[in-house]
């Protein structure tokens, strides 16, 4: 009998490759891991024939325009992967079938919030980044109704570029650094992100539609910054400022924590304390 085939795009990104290494606990599963040499997502008239010819039964759309001050001047490119792609994806997972969850960022909120944000919360970005991942989110659920979107924050890995791999490349390489403290969220270990995706493949049940995914706590990138110095045993003086202090072409949400409850009810998924991923991170970059 024939493995149900996963096809999962943004192969090399952070989750794309925690993916491939939790992809070896699951043989009862094809997978297939495409990045944008085999599905251009800045071609989205290229990508139903790719996914038509690999016919998955689920797709985990991973690929993504990630560079978020770049897209404030890249404007077109931005939407064209992260929302026109999207939308190619959705349709043509709609046509064969297969069922699609799709990755998305809290940037699609307006970050002024003073409690944890639902699914439900009213949208708003303050950037073009955000804006073009609320459009994918809005033609993914348009055009495959089939869709689980999940809404994610400040996430790291071992693979990529990230905040954790690029404080520790600071700490050795001046004699101080300055972080910001007046943003907030909670860190997302892609590891475990992809492990609750995987957990969501394999449930018995499910269910479509918008959930919230982070790791526990609630910090500033300041006493991320800490925690990372503490870990890797760096004496670096590190200094708080403001976000005003560190301007950006593109705005920066103030808050970016997610409220959790949905995802753990429907799929009883837990999400594990920022500190233990983070731990586990640290642990295989040094």
């Amino acid at each position: 009998m024939a493995k149900e085939k996963i096809l999962i795009t943004g192969a090399g990104g952070q989750l794309g490759s925690e993916l491939q290494v939790a992809s070896k606990n699951y043989p009862q599963f094809e997978f297939v891991f495409v990045d944008k040499d085999e599905m251009p997502l800045d071609e989205p008239g290229k990508i139903p024939a790719v996914i038509e010819d690999i016919h998955p039964s689920w797709c985990i759309s991973c690929g993504a325009y990630t560079a978020v001050d770049r897209a404030e001047t890249e404007k077109d490119l931005a939407f064209t992967i992260n929302g026109d792609a999207v939308g190619a994806i959705a349709a043509t997972c709609k046509k064969i079938g297969a069922r699609l969850i799709h990755i998305s960022t809290d940037y699609v909120f307006p970050g002024n919030s003073a409690t944890p944000l639902k699914e439900s919360d009213p949208t708003g970005p303050i950037n073009v980044y955000g804006a073009s991942k609320l459009k994918g989110e809005q033609l993914a659920v348009a055009n495959n109704p089939d869709t689980a979107v999940i809404r994610t924050a400040w996430v790291y890995s071992e693979y990529g570029n990230n905040f954790v791999k690029t404080m520790i490349r600071l700490m050795k390489e001046k004699p101080s650094i300055s972080v910001i403290h007046d943003q907030v969220g909670s860190p997302t270990y892609a590891a475990d992100l992809a492990q609750a995706i995987l957990h969501i493949v394999t449930a018995p049940r499910w269910v479509p539609g918008t959930y919230h995914y982070s790791n526990e706590g609630r910090i500033s990138w300041y006493e991320f910054a800490l925690a990372i110095r503490e870990l890797i045993g760096s004496k670096c003086p590190v200094t708080p400022i403001t976000t005003d202090q560190y301007p950006t072409p593109a705005k920066r949400p103030h808050y970016s924590l997610l409220d959790k409850t949905l995802i753990k009810k429907t799929y009883g998924i837990e999400a594990p304390d920022w500190r233990v991923g983070l731990a586990t991170c640290i642990g295989k970059l040094i």
